[in-house]
């Protein structure tokens, strides 16, 4: 099996930094708030889950995958890892909103602020995916 070493081609700004801070840190914060009130099973969460038709045995495993996902999100070392999870959290949100003919701006949105977090605080990633290619 051949390694891949992606070399970043430059470290970001200070505003790029600061942003992707700030962003991903507003997510961590709400994230990590709603997955501790699903564990310990906030009477609101629990009548939110049941209002898509979940029963409530549900939400604590579900506090616990988000707080999961939210925790290799917050690691430097595994927050690709971690932004992958949510994301498959949150289009799992995203559907179960779909199916209750409810908005689904609040999940797409998340997942999109959470890669874009990343995205600024994570000179590899950028080179990884970069927006656009420059012309040699």
């Amino acid at each position: 099996m051949e390694t891949v070493k992606i070399e970043a081609t430059k470290t970001p700004s200070n505003v790029a930094l600061w942003s992707g801070r700030i962003i991903s840190w507003l997510c961590i914060l709400f994230l990590l708030a709603d997955g501790i009130m699903k564990i310990f099973r906030e009477s609101h969460h629990v009548q939110g889950t049941t209002q898509f038709g979940f029963s409530d045995s549900f939400v604590q495993p579900l506090g616990i995958i988000l707080t999961a996902c939210t925790i290799f999100y917050i690691i430097p070392r595994t927050a690709i890892l971690g932004a992958i999870l949510l994301t498959g959290y949150l289009g799992g949100a995203t559907a179960t909103m779909v199916h209750a003919h409810m908005p689904v701006y609040f999940s797409l949105s998340f997942g999109v602020l959470v890669w874009a977090g990343l995205y600024l605080r994570d000179s590899k990633l950028r080179t990884l995916i970069p927006l656009r290619k420059d012309e040699a």
